[in-house]
């Protein structure tokens, strides 16, 4: 089978289309024929090594041999190890793995896939899984969302940002996204009661207004960041999909995050995805009932992907970019 895998370091031209294995399954995975991806940060992360802690998930030196780029997919399961139940070979799923979906077949855990929504495309389907698992626990599991209150997303126009507006909206409180003056009708269209245009106003002088302030950019000072939540509020604090280089990379934030969360009086807490069934299972719902749906901003063909990581890391992409494995 084809697909995309790396040998070196560096920017997405580092990956390779390759023929393959077609890969085995354990007694509890499924083998999955893609139909569609999509591309994350993480993928341009791991292939780039930025930050350097990169390096720890896939090897120190140089790529492990033969790993597969690609978390994100949508497909048809053709094969079912002994021990899965609830999914049968053509059933359309959707789901994640650690590495390995930008490939024609996946082995992917069960626990890590869902049925697909029937309303969806496979497209748009792969378009799920990382950014709403992060938008969905930064909100619900680590912010501690609840109805009524007011909630700000700082890059609500991205991929993740498009689902936590959408999601927040379904909690039924009251949200602001902050994004460019280009992406703010996209955010209004998704549900936010405002809209902060971040090249004409600082949304951080906002004193006091917000209960629950979730951070994707992370391009403010904690200080700042802070200034707009109430004394009690909490700030969730994804990553920030603006830092490059160094060793940390958007860790930095999240560690300067945890020194500072016992000396203030607002709780600041950190989140990072953790796919699982469930939670898709949670997330099709809300889809089916048309409360939440994939924001796609671009499709790329399979053979395209690493142009597809170059334009996803240039930063401007409205919600997600899909892979398709249509011609």
């Amino acid at each position: 089978m084809k697909a995309w895998t790396w040998d070196r370091y560096g920017p997405p031209d580092v990956l390779t289309l390759k023929d393959v294995d077609e890969p085995g399954i354990a007694r509890d995975e499924v083998l999955v024929r893609v139909r569609a991806a999509s591309v994350n940060p993480y993928d341009w992360r791991l292939t780039g090594a930025d930050p350097k802690l990169a390096r720890l998930e896939v090897g120190l030196r140089r790529p492990k041999p033969g790993l597969v780029c690609g978390a994100d997919l949508a497909g048809v399961v053709e094969r079912v190890g002994d021990e899965v139940t609830g999914l049968r070979p053509g059933d359309e799923v959707f789901g994640e793995v650690r590495l390995g979906s930008f490939a024609e077949a996946v082995a992917v855990p069960q626990d890590r896939l869902a049925v697909k929504p029937v309303r969806l495309t496979f497209e748009q389907a792969a378009s799920v899984s990382m950014a709403a698992h992060t938008a969905l626990q930064g909100l619900r599991d680590t912010g501690r969302i609840a109805a009524g209150q007011r909630v700000l997303v700082n890059g609500a126009s991205g991929g993740i940002g498009t689902f936590a507006v959408q999601l927040a909206k379904a909690f039924d409180t009251e949200v602001t996204g902050v994004c460019s003056t280009r992406n703010a009708d996209l955010v209004r269209s998704l549900g936010a009661d405002d809209v902060v245009d971040y090249t004409r106003e600082d949304f951080t002088q906002r004193e006091g207004r917000y209960d629950l302030l979730i951070d994707i950019v992370g391009d403010r000072s904690l200080a700042k960041l802070r200034r707009p939540l109430t004394r009690r509020g909490t700030l969730v604090i994804v990553g920030g999909i603006s830092a490059r280089g160094g060793l940390l990379g958007p860790a930095a934030q999240v560690l300067r995050g945890t020194l500072a969360a016992p000396f203030v009086s607002q709780r600041i807490a950190t989140v990072s995805w953790k796919p699982n069934s469930a939670d898709l299972r949670f997330l099709a719902e809300l889809m089916e009932k048309q409360q939440v749906t994939p924001v796609i901003d671009r499709t790329y063909p399979f053979t395209e992907i690493p142009e597809a990581l170059h334009y996803l890391k240039r930063g401007h992409a409205q919600g997600k970019v899909a892979i398709t494995m249509r011609p």
